[in-house]
């Protein structure tokens, strides 16, 4: 999605889904930031969704991530960045590396961790995810301590679940429909 020319330097709204409100902060239309469930203080800072500029834009991003949500939709294909968040360069690198994890697949820390350059520093990849400035759009739910975990997630364990479960069958409905 390309965002339109002469966008707003900064737009933050917050939109319904089903783990709960989602705040987002877009400068000149990319991704900049994304709250899952915010507080209500939180909350203050963002306007509705519906009271967004009734453009070709706002409505292709909310459909976007209501297809998302639906599992129609396996690759946002939003534009994104971490400028305006201090992240050090490892953290930069842990999640470029899970924004790499395919719709309905996980990797593990210790995946990423390796894929980021220090294969040992598994736990600071958990401390980096679960500060996250953008999740969903870079998928840190897709990240799980081992074959058996789920472990953490900034929005917490059951939106998490329902995420990881919600990719799962629509990935399987996928290839269900393609064999």
């Amino acid at each position: 999605m390309v965002p339109p020319e002469g966008a707003p330097e900064l737009v933050r709204f917050l939109m319904p889904s089903p783990i709960g409100k989602i705040g987002m902060d877009l400068r000149q239309g990319v991704v900049t930031r994304v709250l899952i469930a915010p507080s209500r203080k939180e909350a203050k800072d963002f306007v509705s969704f519906s009271d967004l500029p009734d453009t070709e834009y706002f409505e292709e991003l909310f459909g976007v991530l209501s297809e998302y949500f639906a599992g129609a939709r396996f690759r946002l294909g939003l534009r994104w960045d971490f400028g305006p968040s201090e992240l050090t360069g490892f953290a930069r690198r842990v999640l470029r590396e899970t924004s790499k994890i395919p719709f309905g697949r996980t990797r593990t820390y210790r995946d990423i961790a390796k894929g980021a350059g220090k294969p040992d520093a598994y736990r600071l990849v958990l401390a980096t995810l679960i500060e996250n400035p953008i999740p969903i759009v870079v998928p840190c739910h897709r990240v799980v301590t081992n074959k058996s975990g789920i472990g953490s997630y900034i929005g917490g364990k059951d939106r998490k679940k329902w995420l990881l479960e919600m990719e799962k069958e629509a990935l399987k409905q996928r290839e269900k429909a393609n064999a």
